[in-house]
């Protein structure tokens, strides 16, 4: 114990002598000059490039990360460029000098990148667990590095090894393999992401070869990215395929839902059945498609709400799509008058008052026909096309109200249920009929 806290000690004193000696050298001096030129010059140049760079039109066409990328360089153009000016000083010094005489300015270029890493990273991500994890690894790394220890804790980390089929994982190898996940799968993001406003904005597509497109597309760029990721820390991926395969088995009994809504959801866009766009039915469920994902499509109701109906029962239940070969739709309105009204004046102001609004299509007329001398009274059914079924009780509200007014000039009257009460003895001399009005 008393030997453990000697050996601190002198470590202590050697590290305060090496201080002294690097504060009363000239070559302190001069790397100090430098990196007070070096912050001169980069604050001169972000001041130059935040007065010629507009912020708000910024890389407007570019996919959205790349654009918050080239947002926070220019935010943070004194950092960048001062990171550069400490990189090219300790390059020209390290060649023209000794190593030593150049360690400050490589104590603040790693300070400066390490700083600059930071503010990219919580630019592109929310997660605060994720960008304080960042924050404290890039910050650790910068400090061993100064310190001359991260060779120490790489080959401490690669020291510590598990084999799993042929396989040796290590905490540096697995360290490296997720960062480099990250970074490749963000990569393929981006890629997948403008790719995706190519082909949607491309009229040649249908919406359904538009959705499996970039579902493709965006499958083969992850599975890319992870091969690249892998391949590049040193992995062979022949090694991976017993345990892949094991593990395979096992998610494919424990994820059999998914794997049928992915395939169910592969089939919908290849047979054209639905498509984003299309007013669908699906049990007590009514909507247009909204987006249609791996996993289910979402139905929105056009009251705020969103069905997320899973794609397996758009294959195994039935669909009523409105919109699928046309979107033409038959509005059908049912009503009844009573027997003392004309039929065929009936039959002709429902027709003028369908035809009469702005959504019944020309070319196709209305329609009315007599269903049923009933009870209460005739019944009617009246039949007309509208272009499209967006809003369709709408226009069935819009026609009944302006068929009640119809019917309110001419007199004609809607039936409504009479009761008739017939009372025998008691109190009331007479027979008496009383309506009730329901």
């Amino acid at each position: 114990m008393d030997m453990s806290l000697k050996d601190v000690l002198e470590s202590i004193q050697m590290a305060a002598r090496s201080v002294g000696a690097e504060v009363a050298s000239p070559w302190f001096y001069l790397q100090f000059g430098i990196i007070l030129a070096a912050a001169g010059l980069a604050y001169a140049a972000d001041t130059a490039i935040h007065a010629r760079v507009d912020m708000s039109s910024l890389a407007m066409r570019w996919p959205l990360p790349l654009r918050h990328f080239a947002r926070v360089m220019v935010k943070s153009a004194s950092t960048a460029v001062f990171a550069v000016l400490m990189i090219i000083s300790r390059i020209v010094m390290w060649h023209a000098t000794w190593p030593s005489r150049s360690y400050l300015i490589a104590v603040s270029a790693k300070l400066a990148l390490a700083w600059l890493v930071i503010r990219l990273v919580t630019s592109v991500i929310d997660n605060a667990f994720i960008v304080k994890l960042v924050s404290i690894a890039a910050w650790v790394v910068a400090a061993l590095s100064i310190i001359g220890q991260l060779d120490w804790a790489a080959e401490t980390l690669d020291s510590f090894a598990v084999v799993v089929g042929g396989l040796r994982l290590t905490p540096l190898l697995l360290i490296k393999a997720g960062a480099l996940l990250i970074v490749a799968l963000w990569l393929s993001n981006i890629a997948s992401n403008f790719i995706d406003g190519q082909i949607t904005r491309s009229t040649d597509l249908t919406p359904s070869i538009q959705v499996l497109l970039v579902k493709i597309i965006r499958i083969g760029l992850m599975v890319v990215a992870v091969a690249i990721a892998l391949s590049a820390v040193g992995i062979n991926l022949s090694a991976l395929a017993v345990l892949s395969g094991a593990v395979g088995v096992g998610i494919g009994f424990g994820l059999q839902k998914i794997v049928a809504n992915f395939i169910s959801g592969i089939i919908l866009l290849v047979d054209k059945s639905v498509k984003p766009g299309d007013l669908v039915t699906i049990g007590d469920s009514q909507g247009r498609i909204s987006a249609m994902k791996t996993r289910y499509i979402s139905v929105a109701a056009g009251d705020g709400r969103e069905f997320l109906i899973p794609n397996e029962d758009l294959v195994t239940q039935k669909v009523t799509n409105w919109t699928y070969t046309d979107k033409n739709t038959l509005v059908k309105i049912a009503f009844a008058v009573n027997y003392d009204a004309d039929p065929r004046l009936v039959c002709k102001l429902a027709i003028d008052t369908a035809a009469a609004h702005a959504r019944a299509l020309k070319g196709k007329p209305p329609n009315c026909i007599l269903t049923e001398f009933a009870e209460l009274g005739m019944k009617f059914s009246l039949t007309f096309w509208i272009a499209d079924p967006d809003g369709m009780d709408n226009v069935k509200s819009d026609v009944m109200l302006a068929l009640w007014d119809a019917f309110k000039q001419q007199g004609i009257r809607v039936p409504y249920p009479v009761r008739e009460l017939r009372i025998r003895g008691g109190a009331l001399p007479v027979e008496s009929v009383v309506e009730v009005s329901n």
